[in-house]
């Protein structure tokens, strides 16, 4: 059952964040991004840098290079992307490559990585999904970066 996104009083001020968003599937994805911005600048994030690539399969790249940077001072890294199931497996593909890939760069870089490149059934399930102001998951991938900024944060104030 797809959940409405609930409003958020968690707070992003000072916090710096990346989106990594495919160009692919823009209409879909581009609502998502728009709700992911808003949700950080409404929050108070400090930077919300915004990174477009050419397909859901290029973001791990991205994440890679944004994470791997010396002094890299990002709080968490949101991924955006629509992929529609065709007649062939390749979306199905592309979307454990994804995941297995990001699953992976959260874990070596210490940096969260929010994950909200769709694997979808057809246009209606990403209508519901990314379109919907209701259902929107740029809403809900914004509130998970930063509530894990916020974990992570505290994490490193304790001294080990």
């Amino acid at each position: 059952m797809l959940l409405k996104t609930r409003k958020t009083t968690t707070q992003a001020k000072g916090r710096r964040f990346a989106i990594v968003a495919s160009k692919y599937n823009g209409r879909y994805v581009n609502s998502m991004l728009k709700a992911a911005r808003e949700t950080l600048h409404q929050s108070g994030a400090s930077e919300v840098l915004v990174v477009r690539v050419p397909g859901a399969f290029e973001i791990p790249v991205m994440v890679a290079e944004l994470a791997g940077r010396k002094k890299n001072e990002l709080s968490a890294i949101i991924c955006l992307g629509v992929i529609i199931r065709g007649e062939t497996t390749h979306a199905q593909h592309i979307a454990e490559a994804v995941t297995s890939a990001l699953v992976h760069l959260q874990v070596e870089y210490r940096i969260p990585v929010v994950h909200e490149v769709l694997l979808l059934e057809n246009a209606a399930q990403a209508r519901a999904r990314c379109l919907d102001a209701e259902r929107n998951r740029g809403f809900e991938a914004a509130t998970t970066a930063i509530e894990m900024a916020k974990v992570m944060g505290s994490l490193r104030k304790i001294s080990p």
